[in-house]
């Protein structure tokens, strides 16, 4: 396992510290997470902060669903066509040249 760095980040006006492997990817996250805090916060200015946090991962959340819904009947299409070509390949009818 790699070492862990320390890092501050900040999302919906609190920092946090944390520890990761990839500076980079961590920063990223709280930038995404923070940008849905703060999509979800103008789209709900009367709610506490514990009911956008909520509502944002829920978010995250479905869009996370989506993905790999998204990935799974790729590989599920994927893993159809691989297998026509392996019939293909094993049919002798293929294979002879004349």
């Amino acid at each position: 396992m790699k070492d862990k760095k320390k890092l501050k980040i900040k999302i919906f006006d609190k920092e946090y510290s944390l520890l990761v492997e990839n500076e980079e990817i961590a920063k990223e996250l709280a930038l995404y997470v923070n940008k849905v805090m703060e999509e979800t916060k103008e789209e709900l200015p009367d709610q506490p902060a514990q009911t956008i946090a909520i509502i944002a991962c829920l978010n995250i959340a479905y869009d996370l669903f989506l993905e790999k819904n998204k990935n799974r009947e790729f590989v599920i299409q994927a893993s159809d066509k691989i297998k026509k070509i392996k019939l293909l390949l094993n049919d002798p009818a293929m294979s002879d040249p004349s």
